[in-house]
């Protein structure tokens, strides 16, 4: 007989600095308490999308160990929150369907340095100056385009396909599809390269051919290293993130309405 999921009570709200939002916080906090996130069942994440990517990397050793959030939108797209309402909020929670995310682990190389960061909608490729980019494109160890003249280029996970992705002409992924999206920015050669659709497990190379005149910045999500020279990203298997959705608002069904959007 299958156990019996855990009813979450203990809740712990982590908000944005705004007015707007610290104000809802408190009212939250004295309708249904607050906890410290070492005893919480539930992170309640109030703000927008950008927050949320905020409140994985804070509490990451937590949310890797099982700990779920669940984000209510006081920001403007809100593409990974559900809707705020200060009402039956722990009937919501329980009921709410699970989604898990996998994100991309990033290895930057500058002159002398290596950073590693962690995406969990995208990681980015872009030209610092006025000159295009001139990058070479590897998948698992083979030379797939030996320079790409763009702006940059991104690799997209499923859940951060309706992203940046979607606004440079990617393709929108289901999840579970099992694919990654690799989308050039602005492409001037080739100019009919639109990007390639990857397998999940794929190790991605993108190499700076100039990188004394043609500086590069790579950025996973919203952590930026500059000068970067080789940039390798994989998916990393080994972090399984638990964020919570409304059964009426769940992230797959949010990325299929998507692909239908005109």
């Amino acid at each position: 007989m299958p156990e019996t999921p855990r009813k979450m009570r203990n809740i712990m709200f982590h908000a944005t600095e705004r007015h707007g939002t610290s104000s809802a916080r408190k009212s939250l906090i004295a309708k249904y308490g607050n906890c410290d996130a070492t005893e919480a069942d539930v992170i309640i994440a109030l703000g927008g999308d950008g927050f949320m990517l905020e409140t994985l990397r804070r509490y990451m050793t937590l949310i890797r160990r099982g700990l779920p959030v669940y984000g209510m939108n006081k920001g403007t797209v809100g593409f990974l929150m559900n809707e705020f309402s200060e009402d039956n909020l722990l009937e919501r929670i329980n009921k709410a369907k699970p989604a898990t995310i996998h994100p991309l682990k990033m290895s930057a190389e500058t002159r002398g340095s290596t950073y590693e960061e962690l995406a969990f909608n995208e990681v980015s490729v872009f030209r610092q100056t006025r000159q295009a980019a001139h990058i070479r494109i590897s998948v698992d160890g083979r030379v797939r385009l030996n320079t790409l003249i763009a702006d940059g280029a991104l690799l997209a996970t499923p859940a951060g396909s309706t992203a940046y992705n979607l606004s440079a002409h990617g393709p929108v992924i289901p999840l579970g599809a099992g694919v990654l999206a690799l989308t050039p920015i602005n492409a001037f050669r080739p100019r009919r390269w639109r990007g390639a659709l990857l397998n999940s497990h794929a190790e991605v190379v993108m190499e700076n051919l100039n990188p004394l005149k043609r500086p590069l910045s790579a950025t996973a999500d919203n952590q930026e290293i500059r000068h970067v020279e080789r940039i390798s990203i994989v998916q990393d298997t080994h972090t399984s993130l638990s964020l919570l959705f409304d059964a009426d608002h769940a992230l797959d069904e949010k990325i299929l309405r998507e692909q239908f959007s005109t």
